[in-house]
């Protein structure tokens, strides 16, 4: 018993950390983030997106910090349906991933 409570209590901690190392941002923060020219415009972000995949429409995005890092995350659907999960470094923005939803 005591063996499980301490792999629940390893796990319980493992879950916290990876919590606080990627948090979302609200607008205010990125609006000041991107008004400080911390992080790279929105909209250059978004055309980087575009870029590689023409055609597609931007379904959903989110500003997060993970380790220290500002990255874009950007939800992208092409025109023959298909759905796209892409993250940018928000910084110099640089696609990070880019792979088909599945």
């Amino acid at each position: 018993m005591k063996t499980l409570t301490a792999l629940s209590t390893a796990s319980l901690i493992v879950l916290t950390a990876n919590f606080a190392h990627a948090r979302d941002l609200g607008p205010d923060e990125a609006l000041r983030l991107r008004d400080a020219g911390t992080i790279v415009s929105f909209e250059k972000l978004n055309a980087t997106a575009l870029a590689k995949h023409p055609g597609s429409t931007v379904t959903e995005t989110e500003l997060e910090e993970e380790y220290g890092k500002y990255i874009y995350q950007i939800e992208l659907r092409d025109p023959q349906g298909v759905d796209w999960d892409m993250e940018l470094d928000a910084v110099s923005g640089q696609v990070l991933k880019d792979h088909q939803d599945s």
